[in-house]
């Protein structure tokens, strides 16, 4: 996810640090990735929770969709104010501050006494969520050398991964005794490792902290993973470098520059087709999907580990073959996928099949979106973007993306009890096969491009007149 934020996100003063500075950086990281982690976890783990509530509680279709979607409101919310609040506070508190509210939506959560309490700390829940994922990016890229930066960016994508995997698992352990309590209360421990680490381990950002003017902590910061003669000739470089960059002007404005409207309506579309090609349908209602089509409520917890997995895996061989095989063929493979799976998901409901072409089905969706669609869109609205407009168009493709989500998340169910759960997956694939048709048409390639060249081609995809002088980045 991007920032909601004024900074721009792939830049900072790190380079050139050692091998003995790289490992504390990569410590950094992972800490601060934790962040992605509970973003994961608590976006799945209301998959199998939802079996046991929606008994204990008595809900409708309607409450059910609610208590999922809820948390994509909050996340909304949490993403819109959180960059805001970094660039008063610090990168290094808000985490902290995020941390302590995962806590609180938690313990609000797990004590529920009935669907009110439980909408309530699923709507905390997501304020923290929609922080951590505008958070989280900036702060990796903000102390990351760009020899690991890309690595690092993706480390979010993957713990995000992790994290709805282990939410599964935390779902399977507690399915025995139907203990959904528990199985949410397991988030506690992951916040709370985001809360010590905010207060004794993790650094405030370099990058923060020079546009902040302080110079000598900047340095001091610097200095502990490089040495004090590379910090002052990294910050001179990167004040100047900021210098030339607030000469002009930035913020959500530039967006309507017709230079930038190509870029917009391409971050927008693809932001609206990740979720619209319904992707978190499966994500959040695995378990209700696979009890749908026959099997227990324990067994199609057990058989939805198989779509945590292979999320986990193909986001690992995106992570290998991102920059290898370019953007535009992985997104064009993982869209036709989707759009193939998600129409047989439907048939194999309206035909009344057994659940095991159902879980396949499904799990051949998941590693097609995994591939391609899931990690390829954020990589592209940070490439596509003039500097100017980069960190506004990130947050309008974030904002997009996170209101599809919620709209996806809770009439999925409603309307699959009024038109069939067959037919509903057929609208999603129709939508994935639209995408397809729009990356094939609009969409660049960004792979071993600077700005410039990655301008022309979305200009001439848009059937519009280079400028005399581009805005490079």
């Amino acid at each position: 996810m991007q920032a909601f934020s004024t900074a721009t996100v792939y830049e900072g003063p790190f380079s050139e640090v050692p091998p003995d500075g790289l490992r504390k950086i990569w410590l950094w990281a992972v800490l601060i990735a934790v962040g992605g982690f509970l973003f994961g976890f608590d976006t799945g783990v209301i998959s199998g929770a939802l079996l046991y509530i929606k008994t204990d509680f008595g809900l409708n279709s309607f409450e059910q969709s609610s208590v999922v979607s809820v948390l994509v409101l909050g996340a909304m919310a949490g993403a819109m104010g959180s960059g805001r609040i970094a660039d008063r506070i610090g990168r290094r508190r808000i985490l902290g501050l995020e941390g302590l509210v995962f806590l609180v939506g938690t313990v609000v959560a797990v004590l529920s006494t009935g669907y009110a309490m439980l909408v309530v700390g699923r709507l905390i829940l997501g304020l923290a969520v929609g922080g951590a994922s505008a958070t989280v990016p900036v702060y990796l890229s903000e102390i990351s050398p760009k020899e690991i930066r890309g690595r690092t960016l993706t480390l979010n994508q993957l713990l995000i991964t992790i994290g709805i995997l282990i939410a599964y698992l935390t779902n399977l352990a507690f399915s025995g005794a139907g203990d959904w309590r528990a199985m949410i209360g397991v988030g506690a421990v992951p916040a709370a490792v985001i809360v010590a680490a905010s207060l004794w381990v993790l650094p405030e950002s370099a990058a923060w902290l020079a546009s902040r003017g302080d110079r000598a902590e900047a340095r001091r910061l610097i200095a502990s993973v490089t040495n004090e003669a590379t910090a002052d000739r990294l910050l001179d470089r990167y004040e100047r470098s900021t210098a030339r960059r607030d000469e002009r002007r930035t913020g959500r404005r530039t967006l309507l520059a017709a230079d930038v409207r190509p870029a917009l309506v391409v971050g927008l579309t693809l932001a609206a087709v990740q979720q619209f090609g319904g992707i978190n349908t499966i994500i959040y209602y695995a378990p209700t999907i696979i009890e749908k089509s026959g099997l227990s409520a324990s067994n199609s917890i057990v058989y939805s580990l198989a779509i945590g997995v292979i999320n986990l895996v193909m986001t690992l061989v995106a992570i290998r073959v991102i920059d290898r095989s370019g953007r535009r063929p992985l997104l064009l493979f993982s869209l036709g996928a989707m759009t193939v799976m998600m129409a047989l998901l439907g048939l194999s409901f309206v035909a009344g099949w057994s659940s095991g072409p159902s879980l396949v089905f499904m799990v051949l969706y998941i590693a097609g979106y995994a591939v391609g669609t899931g990690p390829v869109f954020w990589t592209l609205i940070g490439e596509i973007f003039p500097p100017r407009a980069r960190a506004a168009g990130s947050s309008a493709s974030t904002a997009v993306n996170w209101l599809a989500n919620f709209v996806v998340s809770l009439v999925f169910l409603p309307i699959a009890a009024v038109i069939g759960q067959g037919e509903t997956f057929w609208i999603f694939a129709v939508i994935a096969g639209l995408g397809w048709i729009f990356v094939s048409r609009f969409v660049p390639e960004t792979k071993e491009r600077d700005f410039t060249e990655v301008d022309a081609d979305l200009r001439s995809r848009f059937g519009r007149r280079a400028p005399a002088s581009a805005d490079s980045g």
